[in-house]
């Protein structure tokens, strides 16, 4: 008997500490931990440096359990925060603090990451939001996969909000996505066969001592190591609670869309990694401003037009089922207002102060939180 999804959703932050007089980040993670395991148990967790928090939702039904689960999760890691005088802010680079300067976790796993990845580790002051989407049938789990893949420059451009590194402003909107690019086993998963041909990859780069386990295969989109999760990997962190909850609607209803055609036997096309991977550099150079490719026509179009071809025309007839058109139509008001990486652009050039930038990021993290 084939397993039907659950489709619940997981969502995962990486948020910035921030010193609210110099702006810069801080190294507080260690005694933010501390004080946040009596208040947020497990759903609180260090990163690879000390000046990043990461959070993570329960396990939810709805876009709308996770948005209460995030605005929850904000609001205690900004409290944590505060204790100390410090800030909470979410975007996927901060605008000008040195990579260089940073302080690394003292926890072993992250020295062994240090210890293999040299100076890429230092450099990995990025930060990201992970979506989680329960798939317990692992060989529906490959096939979405394979076609999810086409979608997620879509997403990513919707994601955009680290368009500075360490003081310059990059001409990118998603400066986040090459740092991480440095890293091995990133960036479009491969097209795979089945489940099985996943497990004999992973299980021989363990076997060879290449990884420990699952975990360190970082690809954009990847079956989860261990969760029944297909993990979408790709998006900076979202400044606004409702850009965060609007991406993993897009994802679940993306993935529930799959197993609706699957039903009908049928699928959406499935491109290569190397046409993907052009429309990706699109997204990360452009994000909603520039243009996608349309492989079907073999065109390429205003990137707002594909997503909202993706809304209305792919993804329309299964919002009212999921109930989530609210939430998934969120995206509409990005496309207007412009993404984070685009609001933070037109404050640097207002004011020509990346002070004021992450004056800006703090302010928007906090909406609908504090």
């Amino acid at each position: 008997m084939t397993t039907v999804p659950s489709f619940n959703i997981g969502i995962e932050e990486e948020y910035q500490i921030i010193d609210p007089e110099t702006r810069e980040l801080r190294s507080y993670i260690t005694e933010m931990l501390e004080a946040g395991k009596m208040v947020l148990a497990e759903q609180i967790k260090a990163e690879l440096h000390q000046s990043i928090v990461e959070i993570g939702t329960s396990v939810c039904n709805t876009p709308a359990e996770a948005r209460a689960e995030l605005v929850r999760l904000r609001r205690g890691v900004m409290d944590l925060a505060a204790q100390k005088g410090l800030k909470i802010a979410a975007a996927g680079t901060h605008p000008f603090s040195n990579w260089q300067t940073q302080e690394i976790t003292p926890f072993e796993r992250y020295a062994g990451v240090k210890n293999d990845m040299k100076m890429l580790a230092q450099q990995l002051l990025i930060f990201g939001t992970h979506v989680h989407i329960g798939i317990e049938n692992r060989e529906f789990m490959i096939d979405a996969l394979n076609v999810v893949r086409y979608f997620m420059p879509h997403v990513l451009a919707l994601s955009t909000s680290s368009p500075f590194w360490v003081g310059q402003e990059t001409g990118l909107k998603s400066y986040r996505s090459i740092v991480f690019r440095n890293f091995p086993r990133t960036g479009t998963p491969p097209r795979l066969s089945s489940w099985a041909e996943f497990e004999r990859y992973r299980d021989t780069l363990v076997h060879t001592r290449s990884i420990p386990d699952g975990t360190k295969i970082w690809w954009d989109a990847r079956p989860n190591f261990n969760y029944p999760t297909l993990e979408f990997r790709v998006c900076d962190v979202c400044t606004r609670v409702d850009e965060a909850v609007c991406i993993a609607a897009i994802f679940q209803a993306l993935i529930y869309k799959l197993w609706k055609l699957r039903q009908q036997n049928m699928t959406f096309r499935v491109y290569s990694s190397s046409l993907i991977d052009e429309n990706k550099w699109r997204a990360v150079r452009y994000g909603i401003e520039g243009k996608l490719i349309d492989f079907g026509k073999g065109e390429e179009m205003p990137a707002r037009d594909l997503i909202r071809e993706m809304i209305g025309w792919f993804l329309d007839d299964v919002l009212d089922e999921l109930g989530t058109r609210k939430e998934v139509e969120y995206a509409y008001r990005i496309l207007e207002e412009g993404t984070s990486a685009e609001r933070q652009l037109r404050t640097f050039r207002e004011t020509n102060s990346l002070h004021a930038v992450v004056d800006q990021l703090i302010r928007e993290t906090e909406e609908g939180v504090m």
